[in-house]
């Protein structure tokens, strides 16, 4: 265990998957951008089998994503703002004997799930930052719609980067984890993650952030 605790986190609960469940898809048709129905939401559009990551079809959808990563205008706009925001790319320099077995660098990355590494811009004193992260159609719990426990996954990883780097060691654990999932997160779109160091106590560091889909819409938050 590191020297340091990380604060950010408590489950509240996830979504139920929508199959079959009336309840709750009024919550989740409202505020999407692209409003969909119960139908599309129980009915998604049938998707191919991921292509591997050796095969020429997988090569070029990783290189169509990462393509349309670098091409948001989002992402044109942080890095026009180089003052206020330096830009990293997690695990480009992670050993290969250590990739491979970490569950988001190795276990679900390429085609049709984590393409691409996440991208990410954080302010240079630390106290925000902004992730862009493709989501692949194979990283779904309810068909079309990503698995509320992958988009944890990633929350904790986010806002522990966060974390790590407000705290003296530079490294620690996370304590508590407290999400609300307002939205459904479709699969096969980039989604934004924004985290703040909200407070720093010693070996002790809260962090804030929520996840957006490109239009702004908040799908996810952690309090």
């Amino acid at each position: 265990m590191g020297s340091g605790t990380i604060s950010h986190i408590t489950t509240s609960h996830a979504l139920e998957a929508v199959g079959g469940a009336v309840v709750g898809t009024a919550s989740y048709a409202l505020g999407s951008f692209y409003p969909p129905t119960v139908v599309e939401l129980a009915f998604p559009r049938s998707a191919p089998p991921s292509p591997s990551s050796d095969s020429p079809e997988g090569q070029d959808q990783v290189q169509q994503v990462e393509y349309s990563l670098n091409h948001l205008p989002q992402v044109t706009a942080y890095r026009s703002n180089a003052k206020e925001y330096y830009e990293t790319r997690p695990y480009a320099s992670y050993p290969e004997e250590k990739r491979i077995h970490s569950l988001t660098a190795g276990t679900l990355s390429g085609p049709g799930k984590f393409a691409v590494r996440p991208l990410v811009f954080a302010k240079w004193d630390e106290s925000e930052s902004v992730v862009f992260i493709h989501l692949g159609r194979s990283l779904c719990g309810h068909d079309g719609i990503v698995h509320g426990g992958l988009l944890a996954t990633i929350l904790d990883e986010t806002l522990a980067r966060t974390a790590f780097m407000n705290l003296p060691s530079k490294i620690g654990v996370t304590a508590n984890l407290n999400i609300n999932y307002k939205l459904p997160t479709k699969a096969d779109q980039f989604i934004v993650i924004k985290t703040r160091i909200a407070e720093v106590k010693g070996r002790k560091a809260t962090v804030t952030g929520q996840i957006e889909d490109l239009n702004g819409k908040v799908l996810v938050e952690v309090t």
